[in-house]
């Protein structure tokens, strides 16, 4: 199994963002999951502020610049945010149509928030092979003895 140590939460939101935009297909590790949307949160965070500053302070160019840009941010990263989404829940065997449980009230957020925390499924399922070990796991019994 081969990782990859330089994998930090922007490289991880630029795979989502650049390499699979709009890839509904396959499956997403919980890292990939997690630090893109806590670099989407760190991205936005400050453009909300700014936004809410110049509304606090009546300053109408504060306002229309946090606000165009945050709008331009929430934006481009709706239909990654979505399809790592649909992709981590394929990890776990879900489908993706299963982040619609949201709709809930009261529960439903509660429902999906412990599925995207749920470890996906070691195996190749439906969806893909495992992103963790592509390879598949390896039993004791599967290894070979090599006499010397």
């Amino acid at each position: 199994m081969e990782q990859n140590s330089s994998n930090n939460m922007f490289t991880w939101w630029k795979k989502a963002v650049f390499e699979n935009y709009a890839n509904f297909k396959g499956r997403a590790r919980r890292a990939e999951y997690w630090y893109f949307t806590l670099t989407n949160f760190v991205l936005i965070v400050p453009f909300y502020f700014l936004l809410t500053a110049g509304a606090l302070y009546q300053s109408e160019a504060l306002t229309i610049t946090g606000g165009i840009i945050y709008f331009v941010v929430i934006l481009v990263t709706f239909i990654p945010s979505l399809a790592t989404g649909v992709r981590r829940l394929h990890d776990t065997g879900k489908s993706g149509w299963s982040l619609l449980v949201s709709l809930i009230p009261f529960v439903g957020g509660i429902i999906l928030l412990v599925w995207l925390f749920t470890d996906g499924n070691r195996f190749a399922n439906k969806y893909g092979e495992d992103p963790k070990n592509p390879e598949g796991p390896t039993f004791d019994f599967e290894q070979r003895v090599v006499n010397q």
